[in-house]
């Protein structure tokens, strides 16, 4: 009888591959999966043999949409969407990841799931469960185990494997219900925002107007630290400062009463100083004081250092400590803990940070020395601390990750290391009935500073002085300054105002705060200081205006609060979700009818379109011309007719020849994009905002074909099935892409580098360089089905005999053609016609080089 099958499925590819080395010592065998590599061996699992297949999903499955009935922007009221069903579809379509895990998991008895360990990852771990086909309630034969552990290390793995538990359907489901509500509070404010102010307004330079119950909050902070900056109002204020002068130094006494705001009684007191001109020292205190070494790291303390110390953002921050957990290095970066587990393994950290190239040396200290016990920090109950794993050099990890590995490694020694201790000097004085003093500061210990010296005290030496003795004044100093405005907030100051808040979770922080800044809400500016623009602080100031709590931490306070319920299991996802979503259905409504107060906000800020943009092509309707409007999201906008049309996001637009489409009468466009290698063709502006021919929207993505308006783009020419309009697909289509079901189309602008390039993917073909003119013909290829294509050669450069310049030929089966064209960017070739993949074409497909050309075939 062969022994049970256990599949284990891993969050990253990276993690699976660690899991089966831990487990397979010498036997393991790798193959490739329809999505991701499998890993298999023979081992024990519970006592008895089984034979063991490790594989991974690559993050979510399944992401949250609405149905299609709902899709269309312009067709469904942003109400409706509070009470619409949403559905689950396969995140990455492209990736077969469903496909993957139903096929590996044939045959398997056991499912040991290794997702990360927060409540994402038991999200994930459901998905999982529904595409393999086990049942968790049902087939106990078919047992469902959860591994917990919180890094890729083989002691951890094999630990995880002895501890297997169950997984957490609460957790999985309070995922569900943030999933719901954000995306249909998010959508129906989004879509109605979207649709009301790019109607009216030509210069708000964003693709979209959006909302979201975190990140809209977090757009908050950055306003009102702006509000407080321009409506602050500097006021002067004056301060005493004696000065001695002793054993060649020289120093300076600080004002008890500090500051005061009135010239004349701060003069008063200068005179009194002055005209007593003896101070006398009244007191002399020393006090030991200790700098305690750090708590444990957490994500949220890790973002603001690497913010503030390394200058790198949240975002990114975040990518570079995904990318050093799952090779190995450190520990899961996403927690919220700043206290370590008792069992925690301290002495065999540090041992393996011996090696480390700039704290090697520490480590031997602390391990022949001894270290110290941790200082007690929050134990939340997820993850450990962020700490280091395995040592590491910059050459094995590049700068940036380097510098924040440092930084992990820095706070973990740091956070074992003894506390810093010095001597606090405070010297009193009085003069003309006044205090003053001077502080100096003696390190007694280094401690933790050593390895974190950013954090060292700063020594001040003070002169000897003795208690009753009267010094000379050398000079008395009247400051006058002036009190300043708050500076923008820094990154790290957002973090922290977030995590106060509870706007977010340790695992999304980076991420709002990164979408603020995509959105062009905020600009980073040096110091990664976050500065709002003129569109984020009408958002804001529009939001107060209307509904406070829309902008408002706690409104998302609120929305953990019900979650967290859910993850206990004390209350129904259904019940919270129905709950959340009555609120904000309520506030919608509420919002659409007051959003005069905003508009006006918009209106003192921003331009009309019919005062937007310059006049480019005309309309296909009124024949009078039409306004281009280039900044985000780029439009065209009818002045007469009163209608906007969406444009494609990339590439520079122009007009194409005075040219009108054949269906519609509006001039066409030329888009090019970008790079030197950019495809450029004509586009109908109506046709591309109303597909005329059905299905080549979803072929392409409509622009009103999505619950976010930032996706998709419409229907250009060279998707037009128009059989007889010279720029559509029938007409300037040659055959079937090497790389994908699309067709390659004749660049119709790209002389002297005449090219033809796929409707679906990036493949180039470049043809006969330095030709005149090179055009399609309605001619079809007899062998192969392609389009015949006509050459006008240079007369300087013509390959033909006796000097003649034209030729007519296909590009696949036409001896001379196919020796001067070259395929970039393609892998494969073949003459299989020009439709999208099913042409009449019967050459067989071949592996080529980007750079060959057809001849080399």
């Amino acid at each position: 009888m062969a022994p049970p099958k256990v599949l284990m499925v891993a969050e990253k590819p990276s993690i699976a591959a660690s899991i089966a080395s831990a487990f397979s010592r010498d036997q393991l065998s790798t193959r490739r999966g329809a999505t991701t590599d499998v890993h298999e061996f023979n081992g024990m699992f519970l006592g008895f043999h089984a034979q063991y297949k490790v594989t991974s999903v690559i993050g979510h499955v399944f992401s949250v949409d609405f149905p299609a009935a709902y899709q269309d922007r312009a067709a469904t009221d942003p109400l409706d969407l509070f009470q619409a069903q949403v559905i689950k579809t396969e995140a990455n379509p492209k990736a077969h990841v469903q496909r993957h895990l139903s096929q590996e998991a044939r045959g398997c008895a056991h499912l040991v799931l290794w997702l990360d360990c927060d409540r994402e990852g038991e999200n994930i771990c459901f998905e999982v469960i529904e595409c393999t086909g086990f049942n968790i309630d049902m087939e106990r034969r078919r047992r469902i185990h959860r591994a917990r552990f919180s890094s890729v290390t083989e002691k951890d793995i094999l630990k995880a494997m002895d501890n297997l538990v169950g997984p957490n359907r609460n957790e999985a489901l309070a995922v569900d219900a943030r999933q719901e509500i954000d995306l249909k509070v998010g959508v129906a404010f989004t879509r109605f925002q979207t649709n009301y102010f790019q109607g009216k307004y030509g210069n708000l330079d964003a693709r979209v107007i959006s909302y979201g119950p975190c990140q809209t909050p977090t757009l908050g902070f950055c306003v009102q630290r702006y509000l407080q900056i321009t409506t602050f109002k500097p006021e002067k204020f004056w301060t005493l400062h004696p000065y001695l002068y002793l054993n060649g130094h020289e120093v300076k006494l600080e004002w008890e009463r500090q500051k005061l705001f009135d010239p004349d009684v701060a003069v008063m007191f200068q005179n009194l100083v002055i005209d007593d001109g003896i101070l006398e020292v009244t007191d002399i205190s020393e006090k030991q004081e200790t700098k305690g070494r750090p708590l444990g790291l957490n994500t949220v303390n890790l973002l603001k250092v690497a913010s503030s110390a390394l200058g790198l953002g949240p975002q990114l921050a975040m990518q570079l400590a995904e990318r050093l957990y799952t090779q190995g290095f450190i520990s899961y970066p996403r927690t919220e803990s700043t206290a370590y587990p008792s069992s925690f393994d301290f002495r065999g950290t540090l041992a393996a940070l011996v090696n480390n190239p700039t704290s090697g040396n520490y480590v031997e200290k602390l391990l022949a020395e001894g270290f110290h016990k941790p200082r007690g920090g929050v134990d939340v109950g997820d993850h450990p601390p962020v700490t280091p794993i395995n040592s590491a050099t910059e050459d094995m990890l590049g700068n940036d990750a380097w510098r924040l590995y440092q930084y992990v490694c820095q706070h973990f020694l740091g956070s074992v290391s003894p506390d810093c201790k010095y001597v606090r000097t405070k010297v009193e004085f009085t003069i003309g009935g006044e205090s003053f003093h001077c502080v100096g500061l003696r390190v007694t210990a280094k401690g933790f500073t050593s390895i974190m010296p950013w954090l060292a005290v700063s020594e001040k030496t003070l002169p000897q002085f003795t208690k009753g003795e009267k010094l000379e004044v050398s000079k008395v100093e009247l400051y006058e300054g002036c009190t300043s405005a708050p500076d923008y907030l820094s990154e790290s100051e957002l973090i922290s105002l977030m995590e106060k808040n509870g706007i977010g979770t340790d695992a999304s922080i980076s991420v709002h705060i990164n979408n603020i800044c995509e959105r062009n809400y905020v600009q980073v500016q040096p110091g990664r200081k976050l500065v709002p623009t003129a569109l984020g602080i009408s958002l804001i100031r529009g939001y107060q205006c209307i509904d406070p709590d829309l902008c408002l931490p706690d409104i998302r306070s609120f929305i953990e609060q019900q979650i967290t319920l859910v993850a206990k299991g004390q209350v129904e996802h259904s019940q919270v979700v129905r709950h959340v979503l009555q609120q904000f259905k309520q506030k919608f409504i509420y919002f659409v009818k007051q959003i005069g107060s905003m508009d006006t906000l918009f209106e003192a800020q921003f331009s009309s379109l019919a005062d937007s943009g310059r006049p480019l092509s005309k309309c296909g309707k009124c024949l009078r011309y039409m306004k281009y409007i280039s900044t985000k999201p780029p439009r065209l906008y009818c002045n007469t007719c009163e209608e906007v049309y969406d444009l494609p996001q990339k590439g520079a637009i122009k007009l194409y020849k005075e040219l009108p489409c054949p269906l519609d009468n509006f001039e066409l466009l030329l888009l090019s994009m970008p790079g030197p290698e950019g495809k450029s063709f004509p586009l109908c502006p109506y046709c591309y905002n109303s597909p005329p021919f059905e299905g080549v929207d979803r072929l392409f993505g409509s622009t009103k074909a999505h619950s976010n308006p930032q996706k998709g783009s419409g229907m250009p020419c060279f998707l037009c099935p128009h059989p007889t309009c010279r720029h559509s697909l029938i007409s300037q289509g040659v055959c079937a892409c090497p790389e994908c079901s699309g067709t390659l189309v004749l660049d119709p602008v790209s002389a002297p580098n005449w090219k033809l390039f796929c409707n679906m993917c990036n493949c180039l073909v470049f043809l006969p360089q330095g030709a005149h003119r090179i055009s399609t013909t309605h001619e079809r290829c007899p062998d192969c089905d392609s389009t015949i294509m006509e050459v006008d050669f240079n007369k300087k450069t013509t390959p033909l005999a006796d000097g003649a310049t034209l030729h007519v030929g296909c590009i696949l089966c036409d001896e001379l053609l196919h020796s001067l064209v070259m395929v970039k960017h393609g892998r494969m070739f073949s003459r299989r016609g020009r439709g999208r993949g099913s042409g009449r074409g019967r050459g067989a497909r071949k592996m080529v080089d980007p750079k060959m050309s057809f001849r080399d075939f």
